[in-house]
Parts: structure tokens; C-alpha cells; sequence
């Protein structure tokens, strides 16, 4: 599970233009999680 200030695990994901990120090549970098609980529904 993740906790406020932790450590991310190690992943890789698509930024904002698609291109694919890895965590791990991004060592002591805060980085910004943000989820939309609702993105694309009407709710």
C-alpha cells in the first residue's frame, strides 16, 4: 500500500504525451500521484 511519503514502487507509466516513464530512472525525484476517481464518468 501507499502512504504519504513513501517510497513509489518501482513501475513504469505513460506521462502526459504517452511516452513511458521508469521510476527507477528517476531516483531522488518527488514526484506527484494523482488519481481521478471519477475521470470519464458522468459522476
Amino acid at each position: 500500500m501507499l502512504t504519504t511519503g513513501g517510497k513509489m514502487p518501482a513501475l513504469t507509466i505513460a506521462d502526459d504525451t504517452g511516452a513511458m516513464v521508469n521510476l527507477a530512472d528517476l531516483p531522488d525525484t518527488y514526484l506527484v500521484l494523482w488519481f481521478y476517481p471519477k475521470d470519464d464518468t458522468p459522476g
